[in-house]
């Protein structure tokens, strides 16, 4: 038990400095890039994660939102509760409903523009073109290929829900070793393996699949909702707020 309390100081440690948070934010743009030249130039060969029906793709980013919130719910519980009322907690679980908003809206908003822009095409040669469908769904029914201009939702939400956890994490800096239970360690641990995934993912997203302008605008939108929130009104606002943080953080060599 003690090996994973000198874990999560170490991993809190790492989190707790606002550079760090930031940094991440332009890793997934410089990510963009270089995956997205390596992927032009043909520079990385076909491998496991090429193939979308891997095992992290499948069970993993299909369903990622249902594992940031599966995971941010508990946590942000237990983190939040540490000497604060039960009014801030409740103050800060709004912080999921307000996440969650974005995902739909930007989601929502991805498939529609795909709708509107694109047209059904016999093949991925997209020389035979059927003008009398005139709807993705209608499309794939009849075995055929649409094709519009698709921004990527797993460069969106890969990077949205990593940045979302690695804010809400900082909770964890306000408590003591000795006041953290087993189950609050595992969970902070679980939570910084799933952004290993959600990194992970997002580069074998930028290498193998998807157009460069449409990961550029999915990896821009994720990195967007993140910073409306957690950057520019979160701060500014009691409801939901930012996560309870150490009162007197360390000063940063």
């Amino acid at each position: 038990m003690a090996a994973i309390g000198r874990i999560v100081d170490n991993l809190a440690d790492f989190w707790r400095r606002s550079y760090t948070r930031a940094y991440l934010a332009c890793l997934f743009l410089f990510i963009t890039f270089l995956g997205s030249f390596f992927k032009k130039k043909e520079l990385v060969p076909e491998s496991y994660f090429s193939n979308s029906r891997n095992v992290l793709n499948v069970y993993f980013v299909k369903i990622s939102w249902g594992w940031t919130l599966g995971l941010l719910l508990p946590f942000i519980l237990l983190s939040n509760t540490y000497k604060k009322p039960w009014t801030f907690v409740l103050k800060r679980l709004t912080s999921l409903p307000v996440a969650t908003l974005i995902w739909y809206f930007c989601t929502e908003a991805f498939c529609l523009i795909e709708e509107i822009t694109g047209s059904c095409y016999e093949s991925d040669t997209m020389q035979v073109i059927h003008g009398n469908i005139t709807t993705k769904a209608a499309c794939r029914k009849a075995g055929f290929i649409w094709d519009g201009f698709d921004i990527s939702g797993h460069s969106f939400i890969l990077a949205y829900s990593a940045l979302v956890i690695v804010e809400e994490m900082m909770a964890v800096s306000h408590i003591p070793s000795s006041d953290r239970n087993v189950f609050l360690n595992c969970l902070y641990i679980a939570l910084n393996v799933i952004v290993a995934i959600w990194l992970l993912m997002f580069t074998s997203t930028s290498i193998y699949f998807h157009d460069f302008w449409h990961k550029l605008l999915g990896t821009f939108f994720g990195i967007m909702g993140w910073c409306v929130t957690y950057v520019v009104c979160f701060p500014k606002f009691s409801l939901p707020g930012l996560p309870p943080k150490e009162s007197e953080e360390k000063k940063d060599p």
